[in-house]
């Protein structure tokens, strides 16, 4: 368990959809200010977790709550409000292919702000700047690269200033120097804003670069079966699964 202070946290949680489990008996926190990474094999169920955090999945069972406050016993206008406090940075940017990027940050400053179109522009190049790509604003997702694309998506998620920031997979579909770049770029941004970061990944670079602690779900067991700083957990962990999942397979059966 995170020593911070619980920014979110989960108690008791069960994911499913409908009769198909994917989760169940998760509990943990993740602390403000901290990056915190789910990790885990493919299908453990690491997305599904974050919707759930992020307001998009109700749990079959269990608290989620932010703050203290349960968000899936809120009403859902009062939900929704509580959503625009979370970015998220989705696999492949999710950019609007016929906007530029500063039109795509701009857009959810026109549907939840009253700030007037020059207050939204000022807002749209401090983004883009925070990300490395000040003067980028009339280009469009196409006209970029994809480590571009996603630092683009960062400046969109971080549009209204949310407390936290989510990330799913962001190494996906980079190069190694990209993955690094954005990997730094993470951790600048938790230092300079002191925002609480969450990230689903199975890169081990980058988990063992940026996660201030984690937790590992297991997609055999569909629980999770361990939570902790990786690098404690690579080398200290009772269960030889997690210790092979962050050594790549190379601890041995007897160790």
């Amino acid at each position: 368990m995170s020593l911070k202070q619980p920014h979110v946290e989960l108690r008791d949680v069960r994911l499913s959809y409908g009769d198909f489990l994917i989760q169940q008996d998760l509990s943990f926190s993740i602390g403000r200010g901290e990056v915190f990474v789910i990790m885990g094999g493919s299908g453990c169920g690491k997305t599904t977790v974050l919707r759930s955090i992020i307001g998009l999945k109700a749990p079959a069972a269990g608290q989620v709550l932010i703050n203290d406050t349960d968000i899936w016993t809120l009403p859902e206008a009062e939900r929704d409000r509580l959503k625009r406090n979370t970015g998220v940075l989705f696999q492949q940017g999710a950019l609007w292919s016929s906007m530029t990027l500063a039109e795509n940050i701009a857009l959810p400053l026109q549907l939840y702000t009253d700030l007037d179109s020059t207050d939204i522009a000022d807002v749209c190049e401090l983004k883009l700047a925070l990300v490395g790509l000040s003067g980028f604003g009339a280009y469009y997702p196409n006209e970029i690269s994809g480590g571009m694309r996603k630092r683009a998506g960062l400046a969109r998620a971080m549009a209204l200033d949310p407390d936290i920031l989510c990330f799913d997979e962001p190494s996906a579909g980079l190069d190694p120097l990209s993955s690094k770049r954005l990997d730094d770029l993470i951790l600048e941004l938790r230092d300079s804003l002191g925002t609480t970061v969450i990230v689903v990944t199975h890169e081990l670079a980058s988990i063992f670069d940026i996660a201030d602690h984690s937790v590992f779900l297991d997609p055999e067991t569909k629980t999770q079966l361990a939570t902790g700083k990786p690098a404690t957990l690579r080398d200290e962990c009772d269960n030889l699964k997690v210790r092979q999942f962050l050594a790549r397979g190379e601890v041995a059966q007897d160790a």
